[in-house]
C-alpha cells in the first residue's frame, strides 16, 4: 500500500507547453472576470447605500418641513401673549427644546439681518418697503427660512428696502 501511495505522488501529469499556456490563460480569464464581478458588486453596494442616503435624506426633509409650521405656530403665539405673562416662559422653554430637536437633526435658521445683501439662494422678496436700508438691500425679514444640512428647505421671505424718501423723489 505504501508503495501506492509513492507511486502516485511521484507520478506527474505531463501535458505539452502549448496546452499548458492554454490553461493557464484560461484561468486568467477566470481570475479577470471574478475580480470585475467582484468590483460591481462592491460598486452596486455603494451606489446603493449613497441611494438609500438621499432617499432618507429626502423623507426626513419632507417631515421636517411640516415641522417648521409647528416653529412658526410657536412664534405667532408668543407675539400674542404679554411679556410678563408666566404661560410665555413655558411656551418659550418648549419652542427652544423642539427647535433644539429639530437641530440635531440637521436644521438651522438662516440668519437674516436689515441692510444685508439679497441671495436669491437663500431669499424669497415679497415686497418693497421704504427705510433707512440702501435700495435692494433686505430691509425686514417676514418670515423666517430654514436650511436642512446646509441646504435651503425654506427660503427666507423678506421685503427689500426701496430707499428712504423714493415715493418723494417720484412726485418730484
Amino acid at each position: 500500500m505504501d508503495t501506492e501511495k509513492n507511486e502516485s505522488q511521484d507520478s506527474e501529469i505531463k501535458i505539452s507547453p502549448e496546452e499548458f499556456e492554454k490553461c493557464k490563460q484560461e484561468r486568467n480569464e477566470y481570475l479577470d472576470g471574478w475580480k470585475r464581478a467582484k468590483a460591481d458588486l462592491i460598486n452596486y453596494k455603494k451606489d446603493e447605500e449613497q441611494r438609500f442616503k438621499e432617499f432618507a435624506q429626502f423623507n426626513l426633509s419632507f417631515f421636517i418641513k411640516e415641522l417648521i409650521t409647528v416653529l412658526d405656530s410657536f412664534d405667532l403665539g408668543l407675539t400674542m401673549l404679554k411679556e410678563e405673562d408666566t404661560a410665555k416662559k413655558g411656551i418659550i422653554l418648549i419652542r427652544s427644546k423642539f427647535a433644539g430637536i429639530l437641530k440635531k437633526f440637521g436644521l438651522s435658521e438662516i440668519i437674516v439681518s436689515a441692510g444685508q445683501s439679497f441671495d436669491p439662494n437663500q431669499h424669497e422678496a415679497v415686497g418693497e418697503v421704504e427705510s433707512e436700508q440702501p435700495p435692494g438691500t433686505i430691509a425686514e425679514e417676514v418670515e423666517r427660512g430654514y436650511l436642512l444640512n446646509n441646504k435651503v428647505i425654506r427660503p427666507t421671505k423678506i421685503k427689500l428696502s426701496k430707499g428712504k424718501g423714493f415715493a418723494q423723489n417720484l412726485e418730484a
